[in-house]
């Protein structure tokens, strides 16, 4: 028998190349069609709100971890930086530099490394920055540019509601679906995302394009995106025949609003979603119907940041009722 110790280590005891920083980057390139829309749309104001909101999330993340956390310095894990794009997609074009400010602080000092940094974040920081932002400054965070088409480009000339919000407001005043129909944008500018609203949340077609492109490359899985906006579609639409003249169809509360954004990019985030294929669907589930019913009867025309926080808080209840099976466990069958 040889003389050499025998080694055991903690779990996990298969390795791959597939790095943190390498989703993290991908992440990343996932994001980049949506962003090229922002900025065809809102031009310059979308260039001003990513970078500031860039380089606030990373100078802050260095600044509290070299100086009052005095732990190593993690900026390059790409961490920080996703946490910039995401809290700029859920921001207006115009907002003031220094709540964008304001919001990476919160996002990057309170939402994630109050919590002892990446992987132990309970709530996903960027809409933690965005539900301080919206909550602390109402006014400024919902005066939404407005995409004006003239002879030459789109430009953020005016500011105007969402199309979520022309409808509640709409229906407060006692219109129907019939006569707000002239006024929201139509498939077709929801699709492509000629409409008001956040950076990153206006394209449908560039938010699909990276999230398919997320999932081919193994970095989420399909069980979330699908199960969030399946439920949305599913209880909107039951509304929606109930009443059709009260309610919107499924089509505008999947196009509009953060609906695809939060199910591709945020509800998927891998530190604060469930471990488990059937926890996420269960997770997802939830996100949907806090959704729909703070859209519907709620005081805000849009709850995807709201519904997300909300199931992040339930991730480790869900994580401990759907366990994974552990490697080398018995599987029970039935005799027939």
């Amino acid at each position: 028998m040889s003389n050499q110790p025998i080694i055991v280590s903690a779990s996990p005891h298969v390795h791959s190349d597939r790095t943190s920083k390498k989703l993290m980057y991908d992440v990343v390139i996932a994001l980049i069609p949506a962003f090229l829309v922002s900025l065809y749309v809102f031009g310059v104001g979308a260039l001003i709100v990513t970078s500031v909101a860039i380089i606030s999330c990373l100078l802050f993340e260095y600044l509290i971890q070299r100086y009052l956390l005095k732990t190593a310095v993690t900026i390059n894990d790409g961490s920080a930086l996703i946490t910039g794009i995401l809290l700029a997609f859920n921001l207006p074009s115009n907002l003031p530099i220094w709540m964008i400010i304001v919001g990476s602080l919160v996002a990057v000092g309170v939402a994630k490394l109050s919590f002892g940094g990446l992987g132990f974040n309970i709530f996903n920081p960027a809409l933690v920055g965005r539900v301080f932002l919206l909550v602390s400054f109402p006014v400024q965070m919902t005066m939404w540019p407005t995409a004006v088409e003239n002879s030459t480009k789109i430009a953020d000339a005016v500011t105007g509601a969402t199309p979520l919000g022309i409808i509640k407001e709409g229906l407060m005043f006692g219109e129907t679906m019939t006569d707000l129909s002239s006024k929201i944008p139509s498939n077709m500018d929801m699709l492509l995302g000629i409409t008001g609203g956040s950076l990153g949340e206006m394209s449908a077609i560039a938010l699909l394009i990276g999230g398919l492109y997320l999932i081919i490359r193994k970095v989420i899985s399909w069980h979330i995106p699908v199960a969030m906006l399946g439920t949305i579609a599913v209880m909107t639409g039951i509304f929606w025949l109930v009443n059709p003249e009260h309610y919107a169809n499924p089509l505008i509360h999947i196009l509009s609003g953060g609906a695809i954004l939060g199910a591709f990019f945020m509800a998927t985030d891998l530190v604060t979603s469930p471990v488990t294929k059937k926890g996420m669907v269960i997770f997802a589930i939830g996100i949907g119907v806090i959704t729909v019913v703070i859209r519907l009867f709620g005081a805000y025309p849009e709850g995807v940041s709201f519904a997300i926080i909300i199931m992040n808080a339930f991730v480790p209840l869900i994580n401990s009722y759907f366990k994974p099976r552990r490697f080398g466990a018995k599987i029970k069958s039935k005799i027939v």
